[in-house]
């Protein structure tokens, strides 16, 4: 089965799965043993999921999908480093999947302890510093526009997420380039479980 789907749609099958989330009647899809045997030798994602490693930001459930379905990577306030650029770009080049949604969403520690560095001058120990340095750009952009709420925070967060990823990697540059990947910012409400379409870069 190919995944060479349009973003468009491979956005359009994450919002209905979300939509099913959000009203109660998820179908869990793919998720049985017939599924789990067809995918051994092979996988075709239509989408990567590049998310908060939040707990309640479990990709698979609040999208309802199933096994092969999406290719997902995760790191504390979604901070890219060598390694998520790699998983990314395997993600473009070898799976070609049409589609990379950066997850953010409401509430987020991460965002949060960046928010709180830049206000109190008092930095985290250990690695937290190292997501915390890497968060704080979007904090400070924020801050410019004078939009102090945490949650627009992690709005431009998301947004700058999307650009540096481009901005980082060339070959996901290119994808967005030649229309066969766009990637898009995405904001996650945790109450009501809705994913809301924040930014794109490539056409949708």
């Amino acid at each position: 089965m190919s995944n060479r789907i349009s973003p468009y749609d491979a956005w359009q099958r994450l919002l209905e799965g979300n939509e099913r989330f959000v009203s109660g009647e998820s179908k869990h899809p793919n998720q049985n043993a017939s599924r789990r045997s067809e995918l051994v030798n092979t996988q075709n994602p239509f989408a990567v999921i590049f998310g908060c490693a939040d707990s309640r930001l479990a990709a698979e459930i609040i999208f309802d999908v199933g096994l092969g379905d999406v290719f997902v990577v995760r790191t504390a306030g979604h901070v890219i480093d060598d390694a998520v650029l790699g998983s990314l770009e395997y993600g473009v080049s070898v799976l070609h999947v049409p589609l990379i949604v950066v997850l953010g969403h409401d509430n987020c520690g991460a965002v949060t302890a960046a928010k709180d560095a830049v206000e109190t001058g008092e930095l985290p120990q250990g690695h937290i510093r190292d997501l915390v340095d890497r968060i704080t750009p979007s904090v400070l952009s924020s801050l410019r526009e004078h939009k102090t709420d945490l949650n627009d925070m992690v709005v431009e967060h998301a947004k700058q997420t999307v650009r540096r990823l481009l901005d980082s990697s060339r070959m996901i540059y290119d994808a967005v380039d030649n229309y066969s990947t766009a990637v898009i910012g995405v904001a996650y409400r945790l109450e009501e479980g809705r994913a809301q379409l924040v930014s794109t870069s490539g056409v949708l």
